[in-house]
């Protein structure tokens, strides 16, 4: 099973087909290479091994970005 975080488009590299997505905080630049349709700055992606695999809406992805906050709470912090 994979666990994908709603990220966030901040910065658009149409020259290499990718974009720079935020998750929870994290910024990194994936591919956009299996993605048909169009990103806009603000939009919510799904991305898998640097790979936008899926573009959802805002509402879910608040939803969703609101349950692994509070996983993440609960969770306390981790013992490395």
């Amino acid at each position: 099973m994979c666990l994908s975080i709603p990220s966030q488009v901040v910065e658009l590299h149409p020259e290499e087909n990718s974009v720079t997505v935020d998750t929870m905080g994290v910024k990194r630049t994936v591919s956009c290479h299996l993605l048909t349709e169009p990103l806009a700055l603000g939009d919510y992606v799904l991305i898998h091994i640097g790979f936008v695999m899926s573009k959802i809406n805002d509402k879910d992805a608040q939803e969703s970005l609101e349950m692994y906050r509070l996983l993440l709470a609960e969770a306390g912090p981790l013992a490395l």
